[in-house]
């Protein structure tokens, strides 16, 4: 496997923010931002997808979204303000200096590498993963799932509603506490804000997941968007080969 790099940089406020790196230092930059309750090492690098990316020669820049990995993961309510996933990762790509580059997130990393766009990042190609319109637009319900997730993480039984996700929560060790801020950071996105994403998207969506509503409503909102699929659900997708693939054959071409 291609060797791991791990910095820290200030995010929003100081808050220390991890950021791991795979391939060439000299190679095109792509950000990618993994979803909630996962961390950088499960979403991009188990599975090798990262190592497809760096393999493509692409620098390969993960950071942990704050709460998550081995970024700083306060308890504190207040350390958790609207949007401050989105005011971290501003602040990392500002101090690694990245001005052309490439955008990638899955799940809740997907939601945060839009709206970072929308409030004026300009990657050369985005990539949006595990999402679809009503993710953006309907926030709201995702947040309540997760909520209730939270409250019966100790009682959930195998085959019930959220234990898939309580399992995966337990498994990267995320505490159920930062979940809840970390959820209730982030709001319904009215649909014509999907209009400021003007550079071409890949919506990225494994064929039984549509646990964010619908990834060819999303392609069709956005100005530049197309939809693929992939095998897996929402869970599975990341571990396919498919998923690291599809990410380097739209990067590069």
């Amino acid at each position: 496997m291609t060797e791991v790099r791990t910095t820290s940089f200030p995010g929003a406020e100081g808050a220390a923010i991890a950021v791991h790196e795979m391939g060439d230092a000299a190679g095109r930059p792509a950000v990618l931002l993994h979803g909630l309750m996962s961390n950088a090492r499960v979403n991009w690098i188990k599975y090798g997808t990262a190592a497809r990316l760096a393999q493509a020669g692409f620098r390969v820049i993960m950071p942990d979204l704050r709460g998550h990995g081995d970024s700083a993961a306060p308890t504190d309510a207040a350390a958790y303000p609207h949007d401050i996933l989105v005011r971290d990762n501003e602040a990392v790509i500002a101090a690694l200096g990245l001005a052309d580059y490439d955008l990638c997130g899955f799940s809740l990393g997907a939601r945060t590498v839009a709206k970072l766009v929308i409030d004026g990042a300009r990657p050369r190609r985005l990539v949006i993963s595990g999402m679809g319109l009503e993710g953006f637009t309907n926030w709201s319900k995702r947040r309540d799932y997760f909520l209730g997730v939270i409250d019966t993480a100790d009682t959930v039984q195998r085959g019930e509603p959220g234990y898939m996700a309580a399992a995966f929560m337990r498994t990267t060790g995320i505490s159920p506490q930062v979940v809840g801020h970390i959820v209730g950071s982030i709001s319904d996105l009215p649909q014509e804000q999907l209009s400021l994403i003007p550079m071409p998207t890949m919506v990225l969506c494994g064929t039984e997941d549509r646990d964010n509503g619908s990834p060819q409503a999303l392609a069709e909102a956005l100005p530049d968007g197309r939809a693929v699929d992939i095998p897996g659900n929402h869970l599975s997708c990341v571990t396919k080969p498919e998923f690291g693939r599809a990410i380097a054959d739209f990067l590069t071409a």
